[in-house]
């Protein structure tokens, strides 16, 4: 059994999130269907992470009298992608919050060690005060996604909340081991890694499925 505190975790399995999620999954998949599978599936993940958003009222005029509407409150969202295949995400969360800021973490995974190399990391401004989703398909070793926690951290960020499409239990445990305030949402944890740290079943590699450098 899993020693991490599971209510940090969020499995995302709305039954148009898995039938999604296993067409993602074949290797018969086009490019332009992967693409739109990859953006659809941050729209229906990002609503499940931002369920609990602050509201405000405000005075909202009908056709037919002045009533009580509900916006969100304070300083709005700020979508960070891991370059390269978390780009794949940020379009479908922009539609569904057109206001939201766009960072950037660059890195890659170093062939031998597998562990990540920085390269490039431009954040929004007022990240203390946003809600900050870190957005990468795949959650491997979780190398990434806690270099990337660290960056927003050192930043000041303080709702920090982890959005993947496909996670293996190795990167689950290290994502919630090291950051105890981090929030997790995935649509999967599939079953390990192989020896070379992709994730089993998987989807192959997501950055290349997108961008067609198969």
């Amino acid at each position: 059994m899993p020693d991490y505190d599971a209510s940090r975790l969020h499995v995302v399995d709305h039954p148009l999130v898995q039938h999604k999620l296993s067409i993602l999954r074949s290797k018969d998949t086009t490019i332009r269907d992967f693409r739109q599978l990859v953006s659809e599936l941050a729209i229906l993940e990002c609503y499940e992470a931002l369920r609990d958003l602050p509201l405000e009222d405000y005075g909202v005029e009908t056709p037919l009298e002045v009533t009580t509407g509900k916006r969100l409150a304070g300083k709005k969202l700020a979508v960070i992608p891991i370059l390269r295949a978390g780009l794949g995400m940020v379009d479908g969360i922009l539609t569904l919050v057109p206001s939201a800021r766009v960072g950037h973490i660059g890195m890659y995974r170093d062939e031998q060690t597998n562990e990540p190399v920085q390269y490039y990391c431009k954040l929004p401004q007022q990240v203390e005060e946003r809600t900050c989703l870190i957005v990468d398909p795949m959650l491997a070793t979780g190398g990434s996604l806690t270099a990337a926690i660290q960056f927003l951290r050192d930043a000041g960020a303080r709702d920090v909340r982890c959005l993947t499409l496909v996670s293996s239990p190795k990167g689950v445990q290290t994502v919630l081991d090291f950051d105890k305030d981090v929030q997790l949402y995935t649509c999967a944890v599939d079953r390990r890694l192989n020896d070379d740290a992709y994730i089993l079943p998987g989807l192959g590699d997501a950055g290349d499925r997108i961008f067609g450098t198969l």
